[in-house]
């Protein structure tokens, strides 16, 4: 059996980032690398236990093969690895993708203006962009600036105070709020996509300090089942992503500073067509639109539903939706027990409610009901947060969230609250924005 040694390891699935740093010269800066995937390609590994990337995923127009050590465009050393995403992986500060990357770098540029919105500082600004070519094809790269883990490492069976939950919601709605008002859907709002910024300081470390703090990475040969040699366009060794950030119960204000990533679904509607069934959202955050209305446009509305998906996970760390062994079916249901009825018109289209829901539309016999909205606030967020001593909400302000989901959880899109309204509600106002405000204001004083 492999015993890893003690480091400041995670060993998750999805959604992580890497590290790389900046060859030694006058502005040793860590940085973020991400490379693109694809299937498929058998080969045998410790990447699930590890909690590193599907290494089948590493063939031509996919992941490009990164190894610690490897020096990119002469100037950026890769030092670590901070994980992978649906469309990357991510070493320290520098993003390598495919050619689906270039999508994520024309959203990035567009929203990389001066601003003085609020929400800007959660959008990241490439430092640098250029190309590499390897063994699976041509790469445009950009390096950013570092952030830590996300908020679902971060989450994992803790919980946030709660002033630390109304400052990282107003931070990721007001992100949200910069790009609507700038023509982009960002198209994949989920708490894997929400990073923590990074103490500046770590731009002050030398390579040598950097592993004197977190270890050095620790990594397992990458073997084919048939026992012949790797080909060149896959690693010899899959890396052990590093967790660096901190839990949710250790949060404070002050390093409550989220940014939003992975911009690689992102697109402006005035422009482009993104028909609702290209939508790659996770299943649990995916609008319903997606599966009742695959050839409609999506819009903003569709961000709207991902983002309050988003925002109940960050109250009480439990999904409002699950699609943990579920079919997009199952969750169809859930949207059901959870909010109500569907338009009519998409209940005639089900062809699977008789699975669900008798011909009189109610519970079929047998089937567990998922809870409703109000019983799941209950449930998975204010008895979970009374169980384990954290601060729950007052009765004033439940009514105020619960008010807001209701309004932003809306089938039709066109009946979901926008944007601005999300912000001019009674719970942003009253709750949210006043501590959201709080550390801003500090932060520029």
């Amino acid at each position: 059996m492999t015993t890893i040694p003690a480091r400041n390891r995670f060993t998750g699935s999805s959604g992580k980032q890497k590290n790389i740093t900046s060859a030694p010269g006058p502005a040793l800066r860590p940085l973020l690398l991400y490379s693109l995937l694809y299937p498929s390609f058998s080969y045998q590994s410790l990447f699930e236990y590890l909690g590193t990337e599907p290494v089948d995923r590493y063939t031509p127009g996919g992941y490009h093969p990164i190894a610690i050590g490897d020096l990119i465009n002469g100037r950026y050393l890769i030092v670590d690895k901070l994980g992978f995403g649906g469309y990357s992986t991510l070493y320290v500060a520098l993003k390598v993708g495919t050619a689906s990357a270039s999508l994520e770098t024309k959203a990035l540029r567009a929203l990389a203006i001066l601003s003085d919105h609020p929400g800007r500082d959660a959008i990241p600004s490439p430092l640098d962009e250029f190309v590499i070519h390897g063994p699976n094809g041509a790469y445009p790269c950009l390096t950013m600036v570092l952030a830590q883990d996300n908020l679902r490492e971060a989450s994992d069976c803790r919980l946030f105070p709660i002033d630390v939950v109304r400052t990282l919601v107003g931070g990721l709605t007001m992100a949200v709020a910069y790009m609507h008002s700038h023509g982009y859907v960002h198209g994949d709002i989920h708490l894997s996509n929400i990073l923590v910024k990074h103490p500046s300081h770590i731009n002050d470390l030398s390579i040598e300090k950097f592993y004197e703090i977190h270890g050095k990475p620790y990594a397992e040969p990458i073997i084919r089942c048939d026992g012949e040699p790797l080909p060149l366009n896959v690693p010899q060794q899959a890396v052990m992503p590093i967790f660096w950030g901190i839990k949710a119960n250790q949060f404070t204000l002050a390093n409550a500073h989220i940014i939003l990533s992975d911009f690689g679904e992102s697109f402006s509607p005035s422009s482009e067509t993104r028909l609702a069934k290209d939508c790659h959202t996770p299943l649990a955050m995916r609008p319903p639109e997606a599966r009742f209305e695959p050839l409609a446009k999506l819009s903003y509305p569709s961000d709207i539903w991902s983002l309050a998906t988003a925002i109940w996970e960050i109250l009480g760390m439990k999904v409002l939706f699950s699609d943990e062994f579920a079919t997009e079916d199952e969750v169809v249901s859930q949207h059901i027990d959870a909010l109500g009825p569907i338009p009519k018109r998409w209940m005639k289209l089900w062809e699977q409610k008789n699975e669900f829901f008798n011909n009189k539309g109610h519970l079929k016999k047998g089937r567990s009901l998922w809870p409703s909205l109000e019983q799941a606030f209950e449930q998975n967020v204010q008895s979970y947060r009374r169980k384990v001593g954290v601060e729950e909400f007052g009765e004033e302000e439940t009514t105020a969230i619960l008010d807001l989901m209701r309004r932003m959880l809306r089938f039709l899109p066109k009946e979901r609250s926008r944007i601005e309204e999300v912000l001019q509600s009674e719970w942003m106002v009253k709750w949210v924005m006043p501590d959201f405000e709080q550390i801003r204001s500090s932060r520029f004083n």
